[in-house]
């Protein structure tokens, strides 16, 4: 399979009814960037310093009856390649792990050495994902978070469980 198909997955959560992993296209521009403002307050991310335009960005999709339940976007980029957003937009059901199948087969089709993200440090649900996928923590960027509010203003001071959002994560998985 290319990527420029469309897999099929069976989805557990939704009973009868699977869902479709595929590139994203540009008539998915609209409800990609609904799900950025949504999950991430704005089109732009950033990471280690980096400003990303999300929007802009290729990705993977996961649809389920033509309705989008979940959106991976990375860069590839010196040989690595970062995932910039991983959503499931359906809650549980292997979206998220199959969207993670995904861009990890296309790493190593492009023969990248690594697949990589970052997360902050409020982030326990990535962080136990990403863990039980076989992702190493290699680095903790502390106080990152506030050289990333000069370039993205609205990350929250306060994050998830009422934690403050201070550090970036660092996961990666050798390829």
């Amino acid at each position: 399979m290319t990527h420029d198909q469309a897999v099929t997955r069976p989805d557990p959560a939704a009973g009868t009814h699977a869902f479709v992993i595929r590139p994203l296209v540009e008539s998915d521009k609209g409800w990609v960037r609904e799900a950025l403002k949504r999950y991430w307050a704005s089109m732009r991310q950033v990471t280690k310093g980096r400003l990303h335009q999300a929007d802009e960005l290729p990705g993977f999709a996961a649809m389920r009856d033509g309705e989008p339940v979940g959106l991976l976007t990375y860069e590839i980029r010196d040989n690595q390649c970062e995932i910039i957003t991983h959503n499931s937009l359906a809650g549980h059901g292997g979206i998220g792990s199959c969207l993670l199948a995904e861009v990890r087969k296309l790493a190593r089709e492009k023969g990248c050495s690594r697949l990589w993200c970052i997360t902050t440090n409020d982030n326990m649900p990535a962080l136990r994902f990403y863990q039980r996928r076989e992702f190493d923590l290699v680095a903790l960027h502390r106080g990152a978070i506030a050289e990333g509010r000069k370039l993205k203003p609205e990350i929250p001071e306060v994050g998830m469980d009422g934690i403050r959002i201070r550090h970036e994560v660092e996961l990666e998985y050798k390829l």
